[in-house]
């Protein structure tokens, strides 16, 4: 009924429209037809005046006219002639019916019958004005003047009119009807049909045994057009204000991936279990920028996480599955546990991951390893891990969150696995362009592997853009540019630029923090740091790509061009170990120790170093507390994915004080540009931003604080999870459409064959 309104609603202006279109063609109908008469009026005139010319030539021999008068009279009786006039060869007036007007001259005559518009009111009644010359065998013996009655016309112009009203009227009545029968017939089709197809069923529909796909060009249709609406809804996405956090998370997994299993696979584990005194196992949580990112959103999603077991007490906790329920003391998620030979992770994670593939990707300065047994190590590792995959999967189709460079070949092994399953691979570090990806020995089988995924996402859409680029040089796909889609093999991988960020602190959490000058003191307290002393600190693990060395020649550079901070500074450089059976490693540690000496020993004192150093691991309390004690935080990575210390540090100042100087090179600089932007490269110019740092007036800091708050308070570590499962379930429901689509299709056409 309301559809019935509705199409009441169109239609009903549609026959008022029309009726009007009527109306304002008339008078164009009326002036048509008035010329037509027009002409047959001046040709029915020359007839009269052809057939009358015998008649006045013998009326003419009476010299008092009266003959000449007695033709016209009974001539005018004619119901169509109103005048008749007669007009000498010299223009004159000789003989008029009593009709004639008495003031027309025959001059007048003559002009208006001559005009465009020959008309003329005559005794309330238009007339039409006609003059023919009459001749004898003599020659012209004068002008007859016609005055012709158009009432006639009119009556049946108005004839027209009412004829051509109702003609139109009952067009558009039956247009109309026509059409809201078709409309009405046709919405109802469309929409059960569009109803079905979007359920997966009913599209093919056999009639008489055969099969009609009556709904095939939407759906051929709807399949193109699917990835545009998931181009738009991510654009919207990304300009959404509403706040992402843990509970946003979990409904929209529970409303868009409707309970379906979420497994997160990494080398790194969230937690490690270690001996302690005596027999107490002690829980520890590792430094790591992807522990800190995907270890809320495990929270939010009471999935699985797959890992490596690399703590000395890992196997005394888990139960006979090699799973234990995480966080501790709750049980959220539960983590699998993978064994790994001290050979297997030898070639795997030292060998091929972090010799081979983490320079590599990197560029930074770094010359990569290769050896062929390190390949195959990691090779069956990825292998391993995808058995665990399959093992800990519930269904056929679970989504599978990959992280990082250690499991390049893992999509494409799931995938043979479970060739349902939705496969989110998040690349943590950059991607090099074409040229320098092209050293590596494997690279079509790097390239082949991550392809398994549905979803491939990087940092920033310059990494998507290598990425791309590499398949395009290295293998035989078709690449969709405007909607980065790489076809390879039968199989669509959706690359996508996913900034990661952290998990924003709730109220509770900063209100039980302690106060920044709470935190100074005790810093100062502990390292033995003046209370005058303005602090800059570091974060990061012992790795070359972080720009340790080129932060400790700024500092010293500072100390050198601006000597007043000498003795009023200090730089408080957290380095948690990493990767120290590497040679490469252990030398960079070696360097940087020696450089920290030499600034200690240049500008500072015993007990009052300007660079104090701490390699050991640090609890994610401890760090922020550090980040709270400090008046500057210092980013200079040569080459990095995203690079959390900055936002972790912007969380902590909810004081709105500090100053972060950033790198260029890290990805978080495209998000965070209130930062003092630096190429760490340039050691002048760290050294300057330095400086500038330390004497920035507190309202600028409070400015600048408070945007890049409000930057990694939106973009938080949930809206970048939430938009990657959000691109995950409408992928799963454009192959799950797909899918029914294609059964229903080979339904009919077998029905149709049989």
């Amino acid at each position: 009924m309301r559809t019935f309104r509705l199409q009441l609603r169109f239609l009903l202006p549609l026959v008022v429209v029309l009726v009007g279109a009527a109306y304002l063609a008339l008078p164009i109908v009326d002036q048509l037809t008035l010329r037509w008469f027009a002409r047959d009026l001046g040709l029915r005139g020359s007839l009269v005046a052809s057939s009358l010319s015998e008649s006045i030539s013998d009326a003419l021999q009476d010299p008092k006219g009266r003959k000449l008068q007695q033709l016209f009279n009974r001539v005018v009786e004619d119901e169509r002639l109103v005048a008749i006039g007669w007009c000498s060869p010299l223009g004159e007036l000789l003989v008029r019916t009593p009709t004639f007007p008495r003031d027309m001259s025959c001059a007048d005559a003559e002009r208006l019958a001559a005009g465009a518009d020959a008309n003329l009111l005559v005794r309330g009644g238009r007339v039409h004005v006609t003059a023919h010359e009459v001749t004898a065998e003599s020659g012209p013996v004068g002008r007859l003047i016609l005055m012709h009655d158009l009432s006639f016309i009119e009556r049946r112009s108005l004839d027209t009119r009412r004829y051509l009203i109702a003609m139109i009227a009952g067009l558009g009545v039956i247009i109309a009807l026509v059409t809201m029968i078709v409309a009405q017939l046709s919405w109802r089709g469309w929409m059960k049909g569009t109803r079905a197809l979007l359920r997966g069923e009913g599209l093919v529909r056999p009639l008489g045994g055969g099969g009609s796909p009556e709904l095939e060009p939407l759906a051929m249709e709807l399949r193109s057009r699917l990835r545009d609406l998931e181009d738009e809804y991510r654009r919207g996405q990304s300009n959404g204000d509403a706040h992402w956090d843990a509970q946003r998370l979990q409904a929209l997994l529970r409303t868009q991936l409707r309970g379906d299993q979420v497994i997160v696979v990494s080398n790194r584990e969230p937690y490690l279990h270690e001996h302690g005194e005596g027999d107490t196992v002690i829980v520890r949580r590792p430094a790591s920028g992807l522990v800190t990112a995907v270890e809320p959103v495990m929270r939010a999603c009471s999935g699985t996480w797959i890992a490596h077991g690399s703590g000395g007490a890992d196997r005394e906790v888990v139960d006979r599955h090699d799973r234990v329920p995480l966080p501790p003391g709750r049980s959220d998620y539960r983590l699998r546990r993978v064994w790994l030979t001290p050979k297997e992770e030898q070639g795997y994670y030292y060998g091929f991951a972090n010799e081979g593939m983490w320079p590599l990707c990197h560029v930074a300065h770094v010359r990569p390893v290769f050896r062929e047994s390190d390949w195959e190590a990691y090779r069956a590792v990825n292998q391993r891990f995808a058995d665990a995959v399959v093992a800990e999967a519930r269904s056929d189709d679970p989504v599978v969150l990959v992280q990082d460079y250690h499991f390049a070949l893992l999509p494409a092994m799931i995938r043979r696995r479970l060739p349902r399953a939705t496969i989110l691979t998040f690349w943590h570090i950059p991607w090099p362009n074409p040229e320098s990806f092209g050293i590596c020995p494997w690279r079509e089988e790097i390239l082949q592997g991550l392809l398994g995924s549905t979803i491939l996402g990087f940092h920033t859409r310059f990494h998507g853009k290598n990425f791309i680029e590499s398949v395009d040089r290295y293998l035989e796909a078709r690449i969709e540019h405007e909607h980065s889609v790489v076809s390879y093999r039968g199989e669509e991988t959706f690359v996508e630029a996913y900034p990661i960020s952290i998990a924003w602190p709730t109220p509770e959490e900063e209100a039980a923090k302690p106060s920044p000058a709470e935190c100074r003191r005790e810093l100062g307290e502990r390292l033995g740091i003046p209370s005058d002393h303005r602090i800059a600190v570091g974060v990061d693990r012992f790795d070359y790509t972080k720009g340790i060395l080129e932060r400790l020649h700024a500092v010293e550079r500072l100390l050198e061009k601006y000597p007043q901070w000498q003795g009023r500074f200090t730089f408080v450089q957290v380095a948690a170990p990493t990767r120290a059976v590497l040679e490469e490693y252990r030398a960079f540690r070696a360097r940087i120790e020696a450089v920290a000496a030499r600034i200690n020993e240049r500008f500072g004192a015993p007990g009052k170093e300007v660079v104090r150093l701490l390699p050991q691991h640090h609890e994610p309390d401890d760090v922020d507390r550090l980040y709270r004690a400090a008046d500057v935080c210092l980013v200079t990575s040569l080459h990095d994915g995203m690079n959390l210390v900055c936002k972790e540090f912007v969380a902590s100042r909810d004081d709105e004080r500090g100053v972060l100087v950033l790198s260029r090179f890290a990805g978080a600089a495209r998000e965070l540009p209130e930062a003092l932007i630096v190429n760490p490269y340039h050691v002048e110019e760290v050294a300057d931003a330095i400086h500038r740092a330390l004497v920035m007036p507190v309202a600028e800091q409070r400015e600048r604080m408070a945007n890049l708050r409000s930057s990694v308070r939106e973009d938080n570590v949930y809206r970048w999870a939430g938009r990657m499962l959000t691109d995950a379930a409408r992928w799963r429901l454009r192959e799950r459409v797909s899918e029914r689509v294609q059964r229903h299709g080979e339904q009919g056409r077998t029905g149709t064959t049989g």
